[in-house]
């Protein structure tokens, strides 16, 4: 019973850092396309 509880704690420990990094993934992927949304951007273009 032992090893099955050490291992059920390994396999959170992945599953939470699996999610932080999706999370901080998907904050940059918002942040970039708020950033490629803004039409003023382009207002050097002739």
């Amino acid at each position: 019973m032992q090893f099955f509880s050490s291992a059920v704690s390994t396999l959170q420990t992945l599953v939470v850092a699996l999610g932080a990094g999706l999370a901080v993934w998907g904050v940059i992927n918002l942040l970039e396309g708020y950033g490629s949304d803004n039409s003023g951007a382009n207002a050097h273009v002739p």
